[in-house]
C-alpha cells in the first residue's frame, strides 16, 4: 500500500509508505496522505470480521493499508494497545472488553461508547494506537520526533497521555487560551512529563492550527527539528478511527445484509472521514450524518455547496468548544474524493482557502455526485444541546456531553425507518462539567483517576498567534 498527496499525487514526491507518512504527517507540497486506493472489503471478510473482538479486528483493518510493518509487531500493537486495562472508564453495566460498548437509546437508536480511555475521550480510541507506532518505527529507526499538534480540547490531552514518557519523542502541543474547558485544561496543563510542552496561544483554535501548518511547511525548519504531526492530519489517526465504524456495524446489526447510518459530531472533519473511508471500502452504511455546532462551516457546504471558513473574528465560543473550529483540516481529503481525486482541483480549491477565502461548488458536476456518499448534515446550538441532554436523563437516565448532544439532535432528524442509527459518543460529560450543570442541575460523576485534577499545579507557556515564536520555543527545548 502506498499514499499520495491529496495535492500533488504523483508530481511532487513519489508515493510514500506508511511509516514515512507516520512520521513525517503533512505532505511536502501542503497536501493530506491517502492511499492510492482504498482496499476492499469482501463478504467472507464481513462475515469472518464480525465475530473478532476488537484488537483482532484492528489488526485485520490495519493490515489492509500498512504493509511495512511485520504482522506480528502490528499484532503486538493492536493487542497492547485495545486492552480493557486501557479502555476501563464505561458506563456501569458496560463490558469494559468490548472497548467500545453500545448502548440502545431506544429501538433502532444507539450510542456507540468511544469515551472510555485514559483521557475520557474518543481521541483515545486512536492516539493510543499512534504512540504505539510512533515508539515501535522511532525504535526501528534509531531516530527520534518532535511532536507539534494543535488542540480546541480533547486532542491535546489525548496525544500527551499516549505519547507521555514514550522514548525518542518530545509533544509540543498548541491550544487556544483559556477556551478550553476546566477539566480539559487540568489535564493537559497537569502533567509532570518532561516531554510534554503545552503552548497557549492567544487566539482560535484555528490560529493554533495554522501556526502547525506553517512550521509543518517551513522544510528546512521541520527537517532539523524532526517536526511530526498527532492531528488528523496524521493519516494514521484517521486509519485507526475506521475500526469504531466496523466495530459500531457488528453491534448494531445481525447480519451484513444490513445497513445502518452514523451520526457524527464534526468540526475538523476527522472522525467522519474515517466512516467516510468505511463506506468507500465497503461497510454498509446508508448514510453518514454530520453534526455540527454554531460554527456550522461544514453543514453549510452540504446544504449549498459553498464552503467558507470564517476568520477568529466570526468563530462561536461554544458550549461544544472541541467543534469551534472553521477550518476542517480533514475535508480536503473527502474533497479530493469528490473531485475525482485531482490534485490540480484540490490545488486550486485550497489556493482559495489558503488565502483566506472560500469555494463555491454548485452547480458542478462535482457537486452533482454528492449523495453517491451518502452525506446529509445538520446544526446543533447551545439552546438544543441542553434541550437533548435533558431529555436523555429524564427518559432514559443516560448522561452525555455536549458534542454528543449535538450529534443526538442532528440524529433524530435524519432517521430512516428501518436503518439502526448509531450516535458515535465524543467525550464523558466530566469534561463539560460547566454545561451540565446548567442542563441538569447536578456535577457529573468522574472516575476516581481524576479526582482533584484542578487544583493540580499546571505547566503552560503562553505565546501569541505567531509561528516564529512557537519555533523559537521548540529550538530552545531539543
Amino acid at each position: 500500500m502506498k499514499y499520495i498527496s491529496t495535492r500533488g499525487a504523483n508530481t511532487h514526491e513519489a508515493p510514500q509508505n506508511f511509516s514515512d507518512i507516520l512520521l513525517g504527517g503533512l505532505a511536502a507540497d501542503g497536501g493530506l496522505y491517502l492511499p492510492e486506493t482504498y482496499p476492499q472489503v469482501s463478504p467472507a471478510e464481513l462475515a469472518e470480521w464480525r465475530e473478532l473482538p476488537y484488537a483482532a479486528l484492528a489488526l485485520r483493518i490495519l493490515q489492509k493499508f500498512v504493509d511495512d510493518i511485520p504482522a506480528c509487531d502490528l499484532k503486538s500493537l493492536a493487542d497492547r494497545t485495545y486492552t480493557a486495562n486501557v479502555y476501563k472508564h464505561c458506563r456501569p453495566g458496560a463490558d469494559a472488553s468490548d472497548i467500545t460498548p453500545l448502548t440502545t437509546i431506544e429501538p433502532g437508536l444507539h450510542l456507540l461508547e468511544l469515551s472510555n480511555g485514559p483521557t475520557l475521550a474518543f481521541k483515545d480510541m486512536a492516539m493510543q494506537l499512534l504512540g504505539n507506532l510512533f515508539e515501535h518505527v522511532l525504535a526501528q529507526r534509531n531516530e527520534t520526533i518532535n511532536i507539534l499538534g494543535a488542540t480546541s480540547g480533547d486532542t491535546g490531552s489525548a496525544a500527551e497521555y499516549a505519547m507521555r514518557g514514550k522514548h525518542g519523542v518530545r509533544v509540543f502541543m498548541l491550544s487556544p487560551h483559556g477556551l478550553m474547558s476546566a477539566f480539559q485544561r487540568a489535564q493537559m496543563y497537569s502533567l509532570p512529563d518532561a516531554n510534554i510542552f503545552n503552548i497557549a496561544i492567544l487566539g482560535m483554535f484555528d490560529d493554533c492550527q495554522d501556526i502547525v501548518k506553517a512550521v509543518s511547511n517551513d522544510a528546512a525548519f521541520k527537517a532539523k527539528y524532526k517536526i511530526g504531526a498527532v492531528n488528523s492530519i496524521n493519516w494514521a489517526r484517521v486509519l485507526a478511527q475506521i475500526v469504531y465504524y466496523f466495530k459500531g456495524y457488528f453491534a448494531a446489526t445481525r447480519s451484513n445484509a444490513e445497513q445502518v447510518s452514523f451520526a457524527v459530531p464534526s468540526g475538523n472533519f476527522g472522525n467522519i472521514c474515517a466512516g467516510h473511508i468505511a463506506r468507500m471500502m465497503g461497510l454498509p452504511i446508508r448514510r453518514l450524518v454530520l453534526a455540527t455546532n454554531e460554527n456550522d462551516v461544514l453543514d453549510e457546504f452540504f446544504r449549498t455547496g459553498v464552503y467558507r471558513p470564517r476568520g477568529a473574528a466570526d468563530t462561536w465560543v461554544t458550549s461544544s468548544p472541541s467543534m469551534d473550529i472553521s477550518k476542517a483540516s480533514n475535508f480536503e481529503r473527502f474533497i479530493f474524493d469528490l473531485v475525482g481525486r485531482d490534485p490540480a482541483v484540490v490545488r486550486e480549491l485550497w489556493a482559495a482557502v489558503d488565502a483566506g477565502g472560500s469555494f463555491d461548488l454548485n452547480g458542478t458536476p462535482f457537486m452533482a455526485r454528492l449523495p453517491e456518499f451518502g452525506f446529509v448534515s445538520g446544526k446543533s446550538i447551545h439552546a438544543d444541546r441542553l434541550a437533548t441532554i435533558r431529555a436523555l436523563w429524564r427518559e432514559h437516565r443516560l448522561m452525555i456531553d455536549t458534542h454528543t448532544a449535538d450529534a443526538l439532535k442532528v440524529a433524530r432528524e435524519n432517521r430512516e425507518a428501518g436503518v439502526p442509527m448509531i450516535v458515535l459518543e465524543t467525550a464523558q460529560p466530566v469534561k463539560f462539567a460547566e454545561t451540565i450543570q446548567e442542563a441538569l442541575g447536578c456535577d457529573p460523576t468522574r472516575p476516581a483517576d481524576f479526582d482533584g485534577i484542578e487544583q493540580l499545579p499546571q505547566r503552560v507557556t503562553v505565546l501569541k498567534a505567531d509561528a516564529a515564536a512557537v519555533k523559537a520555543l521548540i529550538a530552545a527545548n531539543c
